[in-house]
């Protein structure tokens, strides 16, 4: 296939020059092998099956042998070979040149109490970029006619923009999700992608990072009780208890377990919650809100096709926040951000507070249609008369985010906006 340009390669480039490795995290699947392989110019593929032995007694005797190669050199999967981690970090301070290596890795390793096998944290020398699967710019499947970088600039001139998605389109890419290897598959073959990343995932993947006993049964109905609680604070009680339901022997610490190599694998990724300061005394919800890299992932491990999606309105909604989510990320992402959420004891909440690293930031409510807009702009209003601008400032643009046609202005300054319509 020809390479889809992502949104993370300009941040990509950046910390590659500015850096002596680079290590990029993310799922599997979601592209980062070719992304790094446009700035490569030589690559080790540790997982390979025909050398993947010879690899590992190569590391047990000198691992700085799987290093020798032209820089900057790309160690795919790094992570099935620990020991590399600390190899790299001493070549870059013996080296003291930029550029070196780029890692990928589609599991975070044990943190250095367990793993004997990494001695540093590789701080000063190794930077990071998160990868997510295709947005939906990303995939050439939205429009791109409003930027997100334009609308926190001030500068975006809104004209009559249309969204070239309608709802059962967004219910399909919803259910195929953002995995470059199924843009160039049949409509059908294409959601079938989604189906084998969990069947891998449960049955293969949270085993080579969970210490748990195999139990692909238990494994699926942590993932569906997740589905079902996806976009919301649901505690993970809620989560146990759904989950006993028909596993009356699973243990707290197991569901602990669980979803901690959920998050090491990427699958699961929460969203903080914003504490603004506020003009008045009020409590804010500090819990994470229950999201997964892809929306893909819920619909598939819940086993729903575009339709069935569409048939559960109420559910679509709850989806339909997490697939803009992931767009989201990305485009806030390339602009040298992040996302959180905001909800109080009133109930005032924004389903996606956007942040640069520079302090501006932009209020974001998630709807999938028109008879809700009025609603969620009013609350958007009523955030930004609350938050003392003072200290925070105010924000750069208020947006509801919809599945609907058109995209514009509304007379009280904030913007309507389809997912179909955006790029960072």
């Amino acid at each position: 296939m020809n390479y889809l340009s992502r949104a993370t390669d300009e941040l990509l480039a950046r910390k590659l020059r500015s850096s002596a490795a680079v290590l990029v995290e993310g799922p599997k699947w979601c592209g980062k092998t070719s992304s790094c392989a446009q700035l490569a110019k030589s690559i080790i593929y540790i997982q390979d099956p025909d050398k993947r032995s010879m690899y590992r007694r190569m590391a047990d005797t000198q691992p700085s042998l799987l290093l020798q190669g032209e820089t900057p050199r790309l160690i795919d999967e790094w992570q099935s070979i620990p020991v590399l981690w600390d190899a790299v970090r001493f070549a870059a301070d013996q080296r003291q040149q930029m550029q070196q290596f780029l890692l990928t890795g589609s599991a975070t390793p044990l943190n250095d109490e367990e793993n004997e096998e990494i001695e540093h944290t590789g701080v000063g020398r190794i930077a990071r970029v998160q990868m997510r699967p295709m947005s939906l710019w990303e995939s050439q499947e939205s429009a791109g006619q409003i930027s997100l970088k334009a609308l926190f600039d001030g500068t975006q001139e809104m004209g009559l923009f249309e969204n070239p998605l309608s709802l059962q389109d967004i219910a399909y890419v919803m259910c195929r999700g953002g995995w470059p290897g199924s843009l160039s598959l049949e409509k059908e073959d294409a959601l079938e992608v989604a189906f084998n990343l969990v069947e891998e995932l449960v049955n293969v993947d949270i085993h080579r990072v969970d210490n748990t006993e195999k139990n692909p049964g238990r494994v699926r109905s942590v993932l569906r009780s997740y589905a079902r609680n996806v976009s919301t604070m649901t505690a993970a009680t809620t989560i146990m208890a759904d989950v006993k339901a028909n596993d009356i022997s699973i243990t707290d610490k197991t569901l602990t377990n669980y979803l901690t190599a959920l998050r090491r694998l990427f699958i699961i990724e929460e969203v903080k919650a914003w504490q603004p300061s506020l003009r008045s005394k009020r409590g804010i919800r500090t819990s994470n809100k229950r999201h997964f890299v892809d929306a893909s992932i819920a619909t598939a491990v819940l086993e729903l096709t575009p339709q069935n999606v569409l048939n559960d309105f109420n559910l679509f909604g709850f989806l339909f926040e997490d697939f803009c989510l992931r767009d989201m990320r990305v485009y806030t992402q390339a602009l040298r951000g992040d996302v959180y959420h905001y909800h109080d004891n009133t109930e005032l909440e924004s389903d996606l507070i956007l942040r640069l690293h520079d302090g501006r930031w932009a209020a974001v409510e998630v709807k999938t249609g028109s008879k809700e807009i009025e609603d969620a702009a009013e609350h958007l209003i009523q955030l930004s008369e609350d938050v003392d601008t003072g200290k925070i400032g105010k924000p750069a643009f208020l947006m509801v985010l919809t599945g609907g046609q058109f995209a514009y202005r509304r007379k009280d300054g904030v913007y309507v906006i389809p997912i179909g319509c955006l790029k960072p």
